[in-house]
């Protein structure tokens, strides 16, 4: 952060969450039902559309309702034929960074809704889901839907879009919050692009709110109630776990009868060389039930039914998700800010980006090993969540008051590099980080780093690896040895497993 010295100077500790950056309580933050976005690095969670549907206040009813008309009113438009601008002005958005959510890991700079999700979308509204907002099965339409069967429509998809469809209710929510709450010195009148539809032009209005500023941009607030984290209530990946489910929900008996016949066709015949039949695969039956949903879409609306009649049950998981991602990085965060407050070596470190990169991975790695910190890579119930976008949280918010610059996912022609540490054109560092079970963690260590040392034009790297158990351990000394390289200065190892923690029991 390049304002790392003026927030120093504040003497007030390093400023990190919503609260710190605008002088407001905490407290004062949750009672409004909001959630104290961190303004360092996006948080891992995510708009779940259903938990507006399933809601008991009236306003989260209307704004799904606000999304099924919107949707509708492109099921009635769709075609293969529909412009470019069309396409453009009513399927693609940009990511609404503005609310700090999602896995981008430097600031909150997002992709956004391209031309593949326009595209898809269009596509499944013409085709797959032409009875879109007709359903007799399920209790309504879900966006959701839209991402169960089609490939380049995922979570990230589903929650963009979501939040541009609401963002007119976020943007007068957080107006509220500001107006009400807020020193006037922090507030500012923003004129937001795509604030609202316009059914009479069948266009997008701006709109005109006034909002927290940072860094010359505005900042929205969201409701805590309607967040989750991992996936949304109706994903892919229950859907194709359930799949086999399915037909005993359909009351049907003919489409129960064509449903499984077509699934089993699907099934490929596999013989080992004595001739033996082979239980498919999870990849085969995944295919299978892949090919079964496009060929038969509406069963997709049991598989929707049975979420629905579960939906308390989805309340109360992505409420105890949220709290416990909002516990860990909170409690993290601040530990991280308490313990660079105090030690001013982050804030004159002498040396490069090298030597500063070097110096807060062994932080990072410090505080993963022998704090608490490695609770960020686990569930509730003490399960490893192996994913190297937590990772990269945990180390963008060890940069907090560093004069360097952060930058994630810098793409030079060679493929992106997970974070560059730069002080001008001549002092750069790239820094790449990889799980212990990647499959593919021989090659990349053999040639990824210098690829992309080459490609932005720099010597200096590190390679951080990271494992969950003893055998991971083994895997990665064993390919270190295979490729004659050290753990050291360029490959640093961080422990994350959590039943050698002293705290693991409390946990």
């Amino acid at each position: 952060m390049e304002n790392g010295d003026e927030e120093k100077k504040q003497g007030d500790g390093i400023k990190i969450y919503f609260s710190d950056y605008f002088d407001v309580p905490e407290k004062t933050i949750k009672k409004y039902g909001a959630f104290n976005i961190s303004l360092v690095a996006d948080l891992p969670l995510f708009i779940d559309p259903f938990l507006l549907f399933h809601s008991k206040k009236t306003t989260y009813k209307k704004l799904h309702s606000e999304i099924i008309k919107y949707l509708a009113f492109l099921r009635d438009r769709s075609s293969t034929s529909i412009s470019p601008g069309l396409l453009k002005a009513w399927y693609r958005f940009p990511e609404v960074k503005q609310n700090w959510f999602g896995f981008t890991g430097n600031g909150n700079e997002g992709h956004g809704l391209g031309n593949k999700f326009a595209v898809a979308l269009n596509g499944s509204l013409e085709n797959i889901f032409k009875d879109f907002g007709n359903e007799t099965v399920t209790k309504s339409s879900h966006l959701e839907k839209l991402c169960l069967i089609r490939e380049g429509v995922g979570r990230d998809n589903i929650s963009d879009f979501t939040t541009n469809l609401i963002k007119g209710f976020l943007l007068e929510y957080t107006q509220n919050f500001a107006i009400k709450y807020l020193d006037k010195k922090f507030v500012r009148k923003f004129t937001i692009r795509k604030a609202r539809f316009n059914y009479g032009t069948e266009s997008w209005e701006d709109g005109t709110y006034n909002l927290p500023f940072f860094e010359r941009d505005y900042v929205i607030l969201t409701p805590r109630d309607i967040l989750t984290k991992d996936e949304t209530w109706i994903n892919k990946e229950d859907l194709f776990d359930d799949f086999e489910q399915i037909p005993y929900a359909i009351p049907n008996e003919e489409l129960r009868a064509q449903l499984n016949n077509y699934f089993n066709s699907c099934l490929p015949k596999k013989t080992n060389k004595k001739g033996k039949v082979l239980e498919p695969s999870q990849k085969d039956i995944r295919k299978a039930a892949f090919e079964t949903l496009q060929k038969f879409p509406e069963a997709i609306d049991y598989y929707i039914k049975r979420k629905e009649d579960t939906g308390e049950l989805a309340e109360q998981v992505s409420l105890g998700k949220v709290e416990y991602s909002e516990e860990l990085f909170l409690n993290v965060a601040k530990n991280f800010s308490s313990q660079l407050d105090k030690d001013t070596q982050f804030y004159s470190l002498a040396g490069n980006t090298y030597d500063e990169a070097r110096t807060r991975i062994k932080y990072l790695k410090d505080s993963i090993e022998n704090n608490n910190a490695y609770r960020i890579f686990y569930d509730k119930k003490g399960n490893p969540i192996e994913r190297e976008e937590d990772i990269q949280v945990l180390f963008r918010l060890v940069w907090c008051g560093s004069p360097s610059s952060v930058d994630s996912e810098v793409d030079n022609g060679r493929g992106p590099v997970d974070y560059k540490i730069s002080r001008g054109s001549l002092d750069s560092s790239l820094v790449e980080f990889k799980l212990a079970k990647n499959k593919h963690l021989k090659k990349n260590l053999e040639k990824q780093l210098d690829i992309y040392q080459k490609a932005n034009k720099t010597e200096k790297g590190i390679y951080v690896i990271i494992y969950f158990s003893e055998n991971e351990l083994f895997r990665v000394r064993k390919i270190l040895k295979e490729l004659n390289l050290e753990e050291g200065e360029r490959i640093v190892l961080i422990d994350a497993r959590r039943d050698n923690k002293p705290s693991a029991s409390k946990s």
